[in-house]
């Protein structure tokens, strides 16, 4: 029987209504979890490698199909190494309790104005900056080696912590809610070879956090004085005020 009429020849019921919805579901939040990144490329070509198995029993090409099997056999190990960041988010997000980001977000709300006007500030001055802002994953394994702080977010702080000449000038600033958790942070590199990240370290550490957590990144560049905010692996570059201020409120509501 070939693969048209085993196809064909198949009795739909309400369970196969279920599996269907559910591997929907599935497919939709991996598309969702990589949409707008360099990994929904290789996943077009690496779908489009692995459906050559398929093509060739269609046809009945056995050269091809040995070939293509071949291929499908290490297709997982190459999906583990290609989209190690985007799996290795998937299952930060699968971890993380919505209650306790509930209740942290309702308890704090954080400062949006402190932020904002240290931000202007710094960029008035071409001071770097890089502040993470902690959303339903905990930033604090990012926390190791830098300075805790635990105190009362307020644009002075920001400014004074980010200003030339400091000791924590050159790292991050990690916000929890209505404080500051931590300063001096080190944030992991992207590994992307993307060339307009080539213009500072900065943007690529805000990118890496935004890689591996749901976190909201803000750069200032001490070179031209731009602002930049990352998230969810996407780089929002030469953003102001007022879009800056959109991509809190998207993602932490309105204070």
């Amino acid at each position: 029987m070939s693969l048209f009429d085993r196809f064909f020849s198949l009795e739909f019921t309400w369970r196969d209504a279920v599996d269907i919805l559910v591997v929907a579901f599935i497919i939709y939040g991996i598309l969702a979890l990589i949409r707008g990144t360099r990994a929904m490329q290789i996943s077009i070509g690496m779908v489009l490698l692995g459906s050559t198995f398929f093509i060739a029993r269609a046809f009945d090409l056995p050269a091809l199909e040995v070939i293509s099997r071949q291929i499908l056999f290490y297709l997982p190990f190459a999906v583990i190494v290609l989209f190690q960041h985007e799996i290795r988010r998937a299952f930060a997000r699968m971890g993380a309790n919505p209650l306790s980001a509930i209740f942290r977000r309702n308890g704090s709300s954080i400062p949006y104005a402190a932020i904002l006007d240290a931000c202007d500030i710094l960029a008035s001055r071409r001071a770097g900056a890089l502040i993470a802002v902690e959303r339903s994953q905990s930033l604090r394994s990012f926390e190791e080696g830098a300075k805790p702080l635990d105190a009362l977010l307020s644009t002075e702080l920001l400014v004074s912590i980010f200003s030339p000449g400091g000791p924590f000038h050159d790292g991050a600033v990690i916000v929890r809610g209505n404080r500051v958790a931590a300063a001096g942070a080190f944030l992991p590199l992207t590994p992307s070879p993307d060339p307009k990240l080539a213009h500072g370290t900065r943007h690529r550490a805000a990118l890496g956090l935004s890689e591996e957590s749901d976190a909201l990144v803000i750069v200032v560049s001490e070179e031209n004085g731009s602002m930049a905010a990352a998230t969810e692996g996407t780089l929002h570059e030469n953003v102001d005020r007022g879009m800056l201020h959109q991509l809190l409120v998207e993602r932490f509501g309105r204070a």
